[in-house]
């Protein structure tokens, strides 16, 4: 391919802003679009070219793709908030859905021809079987994620209608950690991740962490749940374009830890790095939490040969290191 332009759409936010630098490092030419509704435009790097608009706005996104010819595009721009997309389905229903429908036809008008879809394990709902395999029965449990199996389902009809889009769909849980020279971290308002919450509680910025249930059916109690560093998810997008150029299209991928891990292994690991106690409160099970949610990343491995660097301490003590600093 000619090209080594790639448009980030959402690149100013916390997966976007790592993944510019991803492509800095594996030599491709990074293009941001982004509202800055929940992005940041300190994370933009020096002298890469940032373009704030709407993608619900034609002349915005279209504005974009006559700055450059782009190999690829991916998209990291969706509103992720579980709690708010059931109390707001309709914001989800745009940001999400709608703002998608009109990038694939500012991409089909400017011939742009792969995208990279940053889609949720989240479209699964309740697992029938873990690790979680590509194929397994999509059933959503809340808005955000039937929000991302529509745009699945959208970018899927239109390659098979049209012909000139082509996609690769990774699925993954919990992104974590932080960029290894502590450029970029997680900086959410508010902030619903876990491992965030406990080192603000340690900083003693929170004062009521709480882990919901302990006596769930795994080793220690605590729910077992995927945790994959930021710049692990990174380097599978970057494979994901790189394979476009091997005829690899049209595909859905799943990103895992193949273990995962459990709320008290991640507090453990937390106290290791820190070398401070952290103090939480058990509270009841919440209501459609399962004891185990882990994504096979089988596929992933054997396609785009992507298997994750970095493990539990790793993304603790990146996170940790960027928590300090802000």
């Amino acid at each position: 391919m000619s090209s080594k332009n790639i448009l980030v759409i959402g690149g100013a936010g916390y997966i976007g802003s790592h993944m510019v630098r991803a492509l800095l490092d594996a030599n491709y030419t990074p293009v941001l679009f982004d509202n800055l509704s929940t992005g940041h435009r300190k994370f933009i790097p020096k002298g890469v070219k940032f373009l704030k608009g709407d993608l619900r706005i034609p002349k915005d996104i279209d504005r974009v793709f006559k700055s450059a010819k782009f190999e690829a595009v991916i998209h990291f721009s969706a509103a992720s908030l579980v709690p708010e997309s059931m109390s707001d389905p309709l914001k989800y229903y745009d940001n999400n859905v709608v703002s998608f429908v009109y990038l694939l036809q500012a991409m089909r008008r400017h011939k742009v021809r792969n995208i990279v879809f940053s889609s949720t394990a989240a479209t699964y709902g309740e697992p029938k079987r873990v690790p979680i395999e590509e194929d397994d029965p999509k059933n959503p449990t809340n808005t955000y994620g039937r929000s991302k199996l529509m745009m699945e389902k959208i970018v899927e009809d239109s390659a098979r209608a049209y012909g000139d889009v082509q996609y690769i769909i990774l699925r993954y849980f919990n992104v974590a950690g932080a960029h290894h020279a502590g450029k970029v971290g997680e900086c959410h308002h508010p902030e619903t991740h876990l491992i965030p919450n406990i080192l603000k509680a340690v900083k003693g910025e929170k004062k009521d962490l709480t882990i919901f249930g302990d006596d769930y059916p795994t080793k220690d109690g605590s729910c077992v749940r995927d945790y994959i560093h930021v710049e692990d998810v990174c380097d599978a997008h970057v494979k994901a374009i790189k394979a476009f150029g091997k005829g690899i299209k049209n595909s859905y991928f799943n990103l895992g830890s193949q273990d995962g891990y459990s709320n008290f292994q991640v507090i453990s690991a937390v106290e290791k790095i820190t070398g401070m106690k952290v103090k939480y409160k058990i509270g009841p099970r919440r209501p459609g939490d399962p004891a185990k949610l882990i994504a096979s990343a089988k596929k992933a491995k054997e396609i785009l040969g992507w298997v994750p660097k970095y493990g539990i301490e790793d993304i603790v003590r990146t996170a940790w290191a960027w928590e300090k600093n802000i």
